[in-house]
């Protein structure tokens, strides 16, 4: 059987949108339910380079944090799972830096103006019972009154690491992994601000007065990623373990498509030939290369289509051109990854 018609086949079964104004159930189908892929990212299937494991191996001996930059795409940010998930010490806490963050905020937040309205709620009304609500649970009226700040202290993601290491509220003091994701988006005194506080593992709630600091064995376990877009300052890069992840090489992309895809029979046979075909695609000058999340779905469609060794013959593959949509992410690229075609 022709290789086009096996493809054109597959590739209807979802067509769910046509675009030619009939309806679904017309065309004796249904919007489907979205399926996500089993174990797209799931951290078991995360495949760590040798330098990679020997960095977060050093970062763990010294207790210090480790800072890993890379290309969008190289698994940065799942490295908090991945470790958090071998080293079973459930989900990672994770931190998303903004521009507007300041060193506060990875501790702790204060609900200042929740706090001015519910004191002025309580002034006018003296009924007993008032109630206000944070994290830990509901906090009655006088007991508002007795510490009438720390029902608005929300703790984020090294803050709750640090609780945790100490052992609040009776539990016994547990190991947590903190993501801070994409430290280099923070305003420039946010890494300098956080020295003493990454050193010593503690930090004080200025509202409160209170200082919480982690027991020594059970320090937090901090991984922090940057996209390089702007230097770190030096005090903050000497405090921290440094690795830089390279795109992955084939060997590696195969071996994480083989733990992340669920594949039909026939794919693994052209397996090696799609992801040469990728590594490929981003020898070309784009303006934005595909990272491994991209070569994942592109595999994942060209499963989804039964592509084999047969649909990649000379003259059949341009029927799966069309998936280059999944790979380039700007019309320039679109038609350089068009121009090269699929040479397999």
């Amino acid at each position: 059987m022709a290789a086009e018609p096996v493809i054109e086949g597959a590739k209807k079964s979802f067509e769910f949108y046509r675009g030619d104004g009939r309806k679904v159930t017309e065309r004796g189908m249904e919007t489907p339910a979205y399926d996500p892929p089993a174990g797209a990212d799931a951290p078991a299937g995360y495949v760590a380079g040798e330098g990679l494991r020997d960095a977060v191996n050093v970062a763990l001996l010294l207790g210090q944090p480790l800072l890993v930059t890379g290309e969008p795409g190289t698994g940065k940010t799942q490295l908090a799972y991945s470790v958090a998930y071998e080293l079973e010490l459930g989900p990672p806490v994770v931190f998303h830096t903004k521009t507007t963050s300041a060193a506060k905020d990875l501790f702790y937040r204060y609900d200042a103006l929740r706090h001015f309205n519910d004191v002025n709620i309580i002034k006018k009304d003296e009924a007993p019972g008032l109630s206000v609500e944070d994290d830990a649970g509901v906090v009655k009226k006088d007991e508002a009154e007795k510490s009438p700040v720390e029902g608005y202290i929300k703790y984020e993601a090294l803050g709750k690491a640090i609780l945790r290491a100490r052992g609040e509220a009776g539990a016994p003091p547990t190991r947590s992994v903190v993501l801070i994701d994409e430290v280099d988006k923070a305003p420039r005194d946010f890494p300098n601000d956080i020295l003493h506080e990454i050193d010593k593992f503690s930090f004080t709630v200025s509202e409160t007065g209170r200082t919480f600091t982690a027991d020594a064995r059970s320090r937090p376990i901090v991984i922090l990623t940057s996209n390089s877009e702007k230097n770190l300052p030096d005090a903050f890069l000497r405090r921290c373990v440094f690795y830089h992840i390279p795109p992955p090489g084939h060997a590696q992309l195969k071996e994480i498509a083989q733990r992340r895809l669920e594949m039909h029979d026939g794919f693994p046979a052209v397996l090696d030939t799609l992801i040469t075909h990728f590594e490929e695609i981003r020898t070309l000058a784009l303006r934005k290369r595909p990272a491994t999340a991209e070569l994942l779905a592109w595999l994942g469609v060209l499963d989804r289509l039964k592509v084999d060794e047969a649909a990649l013959q000379p003259g059949r593959a341009e029927a799966l051109a069309f998936t280059y949509a999944i790979l380039a992410k700007n019309k320039d690229d679109k038609d350089l990854m068009q121009r090269l075609k699929f040479k397999l």
